[in-house]
């Protein structure tokens, strides 16, 4: 492959390895019932049939990676400043992306592109909650010249060789901040918990599904749901308290080492080059001008061990999900006090301070506390009594349940709260971690008030405040007060000389 970007070309030949994968990887997953009922029944299956059958499946897949591979070519439109990407076996497809609506550019390397010597290269725009275009196996050299090229929005005076060696240059140079193992042991074993949880939950839920699928398609008369009785129920929430939590510790730790090991951030031209990973390596570059949003995460064990998450939200498509933003946030974890001093000076310019302090009205536990407590509880007493009354053999953990539940709503509503000055907007809350989101105020695009008519008499409301990186919002507060804040946010955007991004 050459480096003249105005011509089209293709990824580099053995990337067809990397699309094999890829494209095996979707088939089993698609399979996965099939072949496991395939497995159990080996013994019965024609071995002649199967070897046969397997050859046809692995060739069909060879075949459809090398069609990806040649029909997937891209290159510049230096004339209207464009990134074109084509693609597509049958149904052909064209996709322009004008280069001053890229947003961010990654290079990432799984174990197997590691293996083959190739990298991936991903860009986002503020378009879409997802990359526009993965490029799945280009040279090192070549996408750092493409990333370079993709970042500047201009024509690419420098050749890529010098690219390269600026690049390595800045491998080789002392790291602005190194994450250390230490660091990522303490974050594995204390952040983190509800997430993991859910990861295990959603795979025990998947695995049972497919489980029954399994048994249906091997004709067995059998469902896992006739076996989950109120007794079964009782034994999984103790073993929950034993031994999932457990389970989350040991998840959770191995996935922050695998994720974020070797985390180092280096500054490069006024932005900050992050890169980390042990098995899949990430590169990214941090641009100070496009942040919207710091979320600095911190519980009680962190702040014991002198660690926080820091969570840092660039420019993106502001109708994106709050869940496809998080997903594309930039995460660091592991910083202790020094070092996320240091990260938020740089990106802005000085160290967030605290200020006018707003309060949540106390009706803003009340509909937590019904849709926590009060429904659940009545929805649970009304089935022991009508259909259910083996449910009462576990009447024991209702007390506990309700405790967690106070407790929750309570620390999430002592720890609310809205600290305003001149340069900075701090949002906190959580009830266990702790979570500050700092927002300059000249990020705002659009100020949202919300008060309906029940809350008119008690004078409360909600304020959200929106910006390319997703949104912040806090009450049930004084709705007076969250108007005059509004119009002074408003105010501070129509005369600011300073750009969003």
């Amino acid at each position: 492959m050459n480096n003249d970007f105005s011509r089209p070309q293709r990824q580099s030949l053995v990337g067809v390895v990397v699309m094999f994968g890829n494209t095996l990887q979707k088939m089993a997953r698609a399979l996965w019932p099939i072949l496991l009922g395939m497995l159990f029944k080996f013994q019965e299956i024609n071995k002649l049939y199967l070897l046969i059958g397997s050859g046809v499946f692995f060739v069909f897949i060879a075949v459809i990676a090398y069609l990806k591979y040649l029909n997937f070519t891209f290159y510049l439109d230096e004339e209207n400043q464009e990134f074109i990407v084509k693609d597509g076996i049958i149904n052909k497809s064209r996709l322009a992306i004008p280069l001053d609506k890229i947003q961010q550019v990654n290079i990432n390397q799984s174990l197997v592109q590691r293996l083959i010597g190739v990298h991936a290269l991903e860009v986002d725009t503020a378009g879409t909650g997802k990359q526009e275009v993965s490029i799945k196996a280009i040279p090192h050299d070549l996408a750092i010249a493409l990333k370079a090229r993709l970042h500047t929005g201009s024509v690419l005076k420098r050749d890529f060789t010098e690219e390269t060696q600026m690049h390595d240059a800045v491998d080789k140079r002392q790291s602005f901040i190194e994450i250390s193992l230490l660091s990522l042991l303490k974050a594995g074993v204390t952040s983190n918990y509800a997430r993991t949880f859910a990861l295990l939950l959603a795979f025990v839920i998947t695995t049972s599904q497919h489980i029954d699928e399994f048994l249906e398609y091997s004709g067995y008369d059998f469902s896992v749901d006739e076996y989950i009785t109120a007794e079964m129920v009782l034994k999984f929430l103790t073993f929950i308290i034993v031994g999932v939590m457990a389970l989350i510790l040991v998840v959770n730790l191995a996935r922050t080492i695998i994720k974020f090991f070797g985390y180092r951030i280096t500054k490069q031209d006024g932005s900050l080059l992050l890169s980390y990973g042990l098995i899949n390596t990430k590169s990214t570059i941090l641009k100070p001008e496009k942040v919207q949003i710091v979320r600095v995460t911190r519980n009680f064990f962190q702040k014991k061990l002198n660690i926080r998450d820091l969570h840092i939200r660039q420019a993106s498509n502001m109708e994106a999900s709050a869940k496809e933003q998080k997903k594309t946030a930039i995460e660091i974890p592991g910083c202790d006090e020094r070092e996320k001093d240091i990260l938020l000076q740089f990106i802005f310019g000085g160290i967030p301070e605290k200020g006018v302090m707003l309060k949540p009205n106390f009706r803003k536990m009340i509909f937590p506390a019904f849709f926590w407590l009060v429904l659940p509880l009545s929805v649970y007493f009304w089935s022991a009594y009508k259909y259910e009354p083996e449910l009462y053999n576990i009447i024991l953990i209702i007390p506990v349940y309700a405790l967690f539940v106070m407790a929750v709503i309570y620390f999430g509503f002592r720890n609310s709260r809205l600290f305003v000055n001149d340069d900075f907007i701090i949002k906190q809350g959580g009830a266990w971690d702790i979570d500050n989101d700092f927002l300059e105020p000249h990020k705002i695009h659009t100020v949202s008030l919300t008060q309906y008519f029940w809350q008119k008499g008690s004078d409360v409301g909600i304020v959200s405040l929106h910006t390319a990186g997703g949104t912040i919002s806090f009450g049930l507060a004084n709705y007076t007060r969250l108007k005059q804040l509004a119009n002074y946010w408003l105010y501070q955007v129509e005369t600011t000389e300073k750009h969003w991004m």
